[in-house]
């Protein structure tokens, strides 16, 4: 049926996995910079970093479940 997970997704829903991910990790390090430093301010910049990145991830997924029907069918 399907191969490897990673070896059959399209190069449009690995990107947005990346992009996602990236988003994330640079969200939590400017939050844990903004609480070392106690800035408040940058600590509360940094969650809609990491809200862009988890909309983007469940973006992710519901590309890739289309694209998984789409290839069962």
């Amino acid at each position: 049926m399907l191969n490897e997970f990673w070896n059959v997704a399209s190069q449009f829903y690995k990107a947005l996995v990346f992009g996602a991910v990236g988003l994330i990790a640079a969200g939590l390090v400017i939050s844990v910079l903004g609480n070392v430093m106690q800035n408040q301010g940058l600590a509360f910049a940094s969650l809609p970093v990491i809200g862009t990145g988890l909309v983007l991830y469940a973006a992710g997924v519901a590309v890739r479940g289309h694209q998984v029907r789409k290839m069962i069918r």
